[in-house]
């Protein structure tokens, strides 16, 4: 028995040791970066963290990043990336560790992380412990991972809020819940910056080659200017940056005859960011009327299956298809104008069905958006349509819709209302045409960063 009671205290010993040891090594990783950015939010935190470094990159700074969504990738300097290897294919955030070793190698001015973490403890462990951000991101606050951060959006605000840096700076494009991560910025002694979408000009949108919302350059925008990096050469650097693999996308197929405009929205999977997605689409032409909808049904998603069919009386589709199983949950939250225009195509169907029952449908020519979620049949469906006959054409040489043609909801609408925000004491919102550059930053190469009037 003593003999087994040795054992047991060797081998904690060994372990607590070897835990030390660990973390130390760690943080003499982590404090070879000098600049450490965590981008935390509900949607668009992969493109985020992509426009992020290629700003930083553009502006000449040895920048690394690390991105989680539809596929995690370790982007290097030079802008290459690679698929992050998950033992069992299961992501842990306990490969942020891992993440931080390789960047240090580098020697990089700047590591740009997308947060993994949904739990509020493990989101404070992320920032605490595993990268400790001197710059953090909180993109927006959206209705998903409700059980985990909920019950309600305020709730989700405050678990977000616990990847602030203390005594760091954090970016934002969120307005609706802004006085509540003002407050939450405030207990961190955080330097709280509200970015406008409104100062990104649609002509330095056109320079992007994919589909990006203003939310998300101003907020790389906002990153580059903190660390020095001029306006022009940030933009610069986002341009040449390779989009994320679930970056929002319009195909151009064709079959029997009929062309095809399909819209991947899958990855947009709240009703919010749904509508912004279609809204931007049809602002820009990558879509045009008519719009058929594409709606994916999961088991285990039934109160989003029925969020998905409530926002029909606001896109206004000229026919909706349902997919997946069970059909039932979106066709119920459809608004009676709307029921005439239905096509069940529920079940386990194979590919080929899904796709004949969807064109069977269409003249000859039509805009599919999918939206719900991508596991399943929409996979299943994404993968025939790859097959179709590519047909191609630029962006550009669609002609654009001047208007959407799409009600917004009413937390789009009070967004776009509320006034742009002025500074104010440190812990409060900032504006951020007057933002500094933080203390102790090196002069990044190229010109020196401009100050508008």
């Amino acid at each position: 028995m003593t003999y087994l009671y040795c054992v047991f205290v060797l081998g904690c010993a060994a372990l607590f040791t070897g835990g030390i040891t660990e973390q130390r090594r760690h943080l003499a990783n982590l404090h070879r970066i000098p600049h450490r950015i965590l981008i935390n939010g509900i949607r668009g935190k992969s493109s985020i963290t992509r426009l992020c470094a290629g700003a930083l990159r553009g502006g000449g700074l040895v920048t690394v990043a690390k991105t989680t969504g539809t596929a995690a990738r370790f982007i290097h300097p030079d802008g290459s990336e690679e698929p992050v290897y998950r033992k069992f294919d299961i992501p842990n955030v306990i490969e942020q560790v891992g993440v931080v070793r390789r960047a240090s190698a580098y020697h990089p001015d700047a590591l740009v992380v997308e947060c993994m973490a949904v739990m509020p403890d493990l989101q404070q462990i992320n920032q605490s412990k595993l990268i400790q951000s001197t710059i953090g991101v909180l993109c927006n606050v959206r209705e998903d991972h409700l059980t985990e951060m909920g019950p309600t959006l305020d709730d989700v605000a405050r678990s977000l809020s616990r990847s602030m840096p203390v005594g760091g700076v954090c970016v934002t494009a969120e307005r609706e819940r802004l006085p509540i991560l003002a407050q939450e910025a405030a207990r961190r002694n955080c330097r709280l910056i509200s970015v406008d979408p409104d100062s990104v000009t649609d002509q330095e949108m056109s320079g992007f080659t994919w589909i990006t919302f203003k939310e998300n350059v101003a907020i790389a925008l906002a990153v580059a200017e903190l660390l020095g990096v001029h306006r022009r050469s940030a933009l610069a650097g986002m341009w040449a940056a390779p989009p994320d693999p679930g970056v929002l996308t319009v195909d151009r197929r064709q079959i029997d005859g009929k062309l095809l405009r399909i819209a991947n929205v899958f990855a947009a999977n709240d009703p919010e960011s749904t509508l912004m997605n279609i809204e931007q689409l049809l602002d820009r032409g990558a879509i045009l009327r008519p719009l058929h909808v594409v709606i994916n049904c999961r088991p285990d998603r039934i109160e989003r299956n029925g969020q998905m069919g409530a926002l029909m009386d606001r896109i206004r589709p000229d026919r909706i298809v349902l997919i997946g199983e069970p059909t039932r949950s979106v066709r119920a939250a459809i608004a009676r104008d709307w029921q005439h225009a239905v096509v069940d195509l529920g079940g386990r169907r194979s590919a080929p069905d899904l796709v004949d029952g969807i064109v069977a449908g269409i003249g000859e020519h039509a805009s599919l958006v999918a939206i719900g979620n991508i596991h399943g049949q929409g996979e299943l469906l994404l993968t025939e349509f790859a097959k179709l006959d590519r047909v191609d054409a630029a962006l550009s040489e669609v002609k654009p819709h001047t208007t959407s043609q799409i009600r917004p909801t009413a937390h789009v609408a009070a967004a776009r209302r509320q006034p742009r925000r002025r500074e104010t004491a440190r812990g409060d919102l900032l504006h951020m045409d007057r933002t500094r550059p933080l203390p102790g930053n090196r002069p990044a190469t190229g010109p020196a960063p401009r100050r508008d009037s």
